[in-house]
């Protein structure tokens, strides 16, 4: 199937890695559909894919914690375009850098249902989807991030969610082998976007110490996932790591 024909949802799309990811999928002939809370956001993402692509692009405010705005969601999807190819789960957010012992339950909560249960919803109604299309099948992406592997200091709800967003892509991509459902992920580290900017100040590591931290451009993220996206079903990028080259990582801690 080509990309021309292909369907592909954004979630997160208002901004940073969602935005470029959405943009870059629509360049490369996808049509898709951003999802995220602020209708603003969304429409300055389509604004920046340049005139005559309004047709190609859908904007659907949504709180991807709440099944009834995610089956709204996948309900406007199939009305507009008739199918779906491709997930992107990338929506997340973090908790305020204080000692575990600090946090809030609504702090922790907060993270747990946009970071992990957001994902869940949007991959179980993709599936359903999926399943059901002509022809069947497609593929889900997750953003991961290097915190699925290695955790920041004072980041225990967003290191706990990307923690187990890596045992939600591994349970995808074994159940749904059978519909021809595609189940991949990204683990992200230091992208340029609004999100970061405050690494080019100095953040603080693992020695207590806070350093400047490198970054890269948030493009590299987008041809990542593009690339990840126009593999044919039979083939399947399990887990890419893409970070840039100077960031503490490797030996992290």
């Amino acid at each position: 199937m080509s990309n021309t024909s292909r369907v592909a949802l954004v979630t997160g799309a208002g901004s940073g890695i969602g935005r470029a990811c959405a943009l870059a999928l629509h360049a490369a002939g996808y049509h898709v559909v951003l999802a995220g809370r602020r209708l603003d956001a969304l429409e300055q993402t389509i604004a920046q894919a340049g005139t005559g692509s309004a047709a190609q692009l859908l904007a659907v405010p949504t709180d991807v914690g709440d099944p009834a705005s995610v089956k709204a969601l996948f309900a406007k999807t199939e009305q507009a375009f008739g199918r779906l190819d491709l997930l992107f789960n990338n929506a997340g957010m973090g908790a305020p850098a204080v000692p575990m012992e600090e946090l809030s339950y609504e702090q922790w909560k907060a993270v747990v249902d946009v970071n992990l249960t957001g994902p869940f919803l949007c991959t179980q109604a993709a599936i359903r989807l999926m399943k059901s299309q002509s022809p069947q099948g497609g593929r889900i992406i997750n953003n991961g991030s290097i915190s699925a592997y290695a955790p920041r200091p004072f980041s225990a709800p967003y290191t706990a969610t990307k923690h187990a967003i890596s045992g939600l892509t591994r349970s995808t991509a074994l159940d749904c082998r059978r519909y021809n459902i595609a189940c991949g992920q990204i683990d992200i580290g230091n992208a340029a976007t609004d999100m970061t900017e405050r690494m080019a100040a100095g953040v603080i590591q693992a020695d207590g110490s806070t350093k400047v931290e490198p970054r890269m451009n948030v493009k590299h993220v987008a041809d990542a996932v593009v690339h990840m996206a126009s593999l044919p079903l039979d083939a399947n990028v399990l887990f890419m790591t893409v970070m840039a080259t100077n960031m503490p990582f490797v030996g992290r801690g």
